[in-house]
């Protein structure tokens, strides 16, 4: 596996690396009895990990709060969508593109799920220097660079509500479409007044859209 011999990674149980890149739709079709889920799961408590102890290194004066903030901007979905795409994961995907119920959104989300996937794989077989290792390769130097990938909208206008003694609230307005692939319209409401809608494809990236709308009305310094 290529992406192994770039990283220097000599794998223990090759194994663990080809589930990191099955996809449920692959092991239904070829009858597997495994998926890249599990790993997924554990590969994304070692990223927050990882990325906490580096911010925590690089900012000692930081509060908890800011360095939660500054976290999400390098574990959210658009991050882990870029370094997959930057280092080749996206391509060592086993996928059914048969599947017909497989959204473009849903591959995208998927080549965000295999960064996690192949990380837990990587802490299993190697141990946390090695996962560690990895990331310095691959994240840290984005986080040295000051890289943006994502914004807090919803924390900033939440820091001026409480700033200010005002409520900040979101309401669902509509959400449609198949199961797997929603899309979903939110709106803010300041102290009870309609600041702005958002379109997003969950609940939480429709209130982000939202709230950066109503912190451009209100004239909120970012």
């Amino acid at each position: 596996m290529n992406i192994l011999e770039k990283y220097d990674i000599v794998p223990n149980d090759e194994k663990l690396y080809e589930i990191a890149f099955t996809h449920s739709s692959y092991s239904a079709k070829h009858d597997l009895d495994y998926d890249y889920e599990r790993l997924e799961f554990l590969g994304d408590s070692v990223l927050n990990m990882l990325v906490s102890e580096y911010l925590q290194n690089m900012h000692p004066s930081y509060s908890e709060g800011k360095l939660t903030k500054l976290r999400a901007n390098y574990v959210c979905q658009t991050a882990l969508i870029f370094y997959s795409h930057e280092i080749g994961l996206d391509k060592c995907v086993r996928l059914n593109l048969e599947d017909n119920s497989i959204t473009d959104n849903e591959v995208l989300s998927i080549t965000a799920d295999v960064f996690e996937s192949f990380l837990g794989a990587l802490y299993l077989d190697c141990g946390i220097e090695k996962a560690k290792d990895y990331l310095s390769r691959t994240i840290f130097p984005y986080i040295k660079a000051k890289k943006i990938f994502f914004y807090d909208y919803k924390s900033t206008i939440k820091e001026y509500g409480d700033a200010e003694n005002v409520d900040i609230s979101y309401e669902l307005l509509e959400e449609h479409g198949a199961p797997h692939d929603k899309t979903f319209i939110m709106r803010i409401l300041v102290d009870g007044e309609d600041y702005g809608h958002g379109i997003g494809k969950s609940k939480k990236d429709a209130e982000q859209v939202a709230a950066h709308k109503a912190i451009e009305r209100l004239g909120i310094d970012k």
